[in-house]
């Protein structure tokens, strides 16, 4: 009788699609990985796509290219090849015809739960009410999701100051340009605790770097963010800084309750807009919502739109509009 050997085998090939540069995508991608290696193919080929917000569709149609593929921590794609999709945001739906799609779904492998603080812990909870599966070595890393996502820290300084190992790869995962090192991060998280993965040798070479930058990007935040009205708000353009700490801005000015910036990468003009938790005057719009009627979208605390890298000008305009609309009378 003829038996295929390891090498000439064909295994079940896993596309995993997860919001990319977010410590929460990451771990949403981890503890779906171990999820469905338990549960459903412990021989499947896992890789690994980051999906970042743009101007447009955010989905190139051919990234759908596994006998299964998952989004997960990002928004929905309308597309009969996405069998698994979880996610937590309330622009889970853009356009909305998509929404149309997602509720004629049967399949059992589509969930949405906007309430849920990070996707990591909405999918390790759909995994044991609804399919019997649990790994307590994933406590670690679902808490710190749930925290880092959740902006449940102590105070700014807790997550500007990186004390922690979590808080220490979450900057590494932010500051990561190369997608297969980030895909080394996702296997790691499946098998090592996070006190490892910072002791290792792979991350140790790319920390000390990125929090050099990290504190250089402080700096820069510092000298040009102005608050005016409960609103902190600086432009980044032209400093080559595509992303920050989003808890910096509150470590210089707990008075504020909301921040608004712009920055400027290769594939987009970005306006990040958030609230903040320890605000003396508490938080009365859902960002959400602002961010959506510029065709951006996020969670009621905390958003962002995307434009085309050359639409700075128009960034500036919609930028100049949402802190007017989320000032403080005086």
């Amino acid at each position: 009788m003829f038996c295929l050997t390891a090498s000439e085998k064909e295994f079940m090939k896993l596309r995993i699609l997860y919001h990319g540069n977010c410590f929460d995508g990451v771990s949403s991608a981890a503890i779906f990985s171990k999820f469905y290696r338990a549960k459903i193919d412990p021989t499947a080929k896992i890789s690994y796509t980051p999906t970042m917000h743009r101007a447009g569709n955010a989905f190139d149609r051919e990234q759908l290219d596994g006998d299964e593929n998952a989004i997960v921590d990002f928004k929905y794609c309308a597309d009969d090849r996405l069998t698994w999709w979880f996610d937590h945001h309330q622009s889970a739906f853009l356009p909305k015809d998509d929404e149309v799609h997602f509720l004629a779904d049967t399949s059992g492998q589509k969930f949405l739960d906007i309430q849920s603080k990070s996707c990591a812990e909405f999918i390790a909870r759909i995994a044991k009410e609804r399919f019997d599966f649990e790994d307590e070595t994933l406590a670690e890393l679902i808490e710190w999701a749930h925290i880092i996502d959740g902006a449940l820290y102590e105070s700014p300084a807790q997550c500007v100051e990186l004390r922690s190992s979590a808080l220490k790869l979450m900057q590494v995962i932010e500051g990561a340009k190369n997608p297969v090192f980030v895909e080394t991060i996702i296997r790691m998280l499946t098998e090592k605790s996070l006190d490892e993965i910072i002791a290792s040798d792979e991350i140790r070479a790319k920390l000390g770097p990125i929090l050099d930058q990290h504190w250089k990007t402080v700096e820069v935040i510092k000298e040009r963010s102005k608050s005016e009205h409960g609103v902190v708000s600086f432009d980044l353009t032209g400093t080559g800084i595509e992303g920050y700490n989003k808890f910096i801005p509150y470590y210089f000015h707990p008075e504020v309750t909301y921040v608004v910036s712009l920055s400027q990468s290769s594939f987009r003009t970005k306006i990040s807009v958030g609230s903040n938790p320890w605000a003396p005057r508490p938080r009365i719009h859902n960002i959400a919502e602002i961010c959506e009627r510029y065709g951006g979208g996020g969670h009621a605390v905390v958003g962002a739109v995307s434009l085309k890298p050359e639409e700075l000008e128009l960034g500036r305009k919609y930028m100049s509009e949402i802190i007017e609309e989320l000032r403080f009378p005086e």
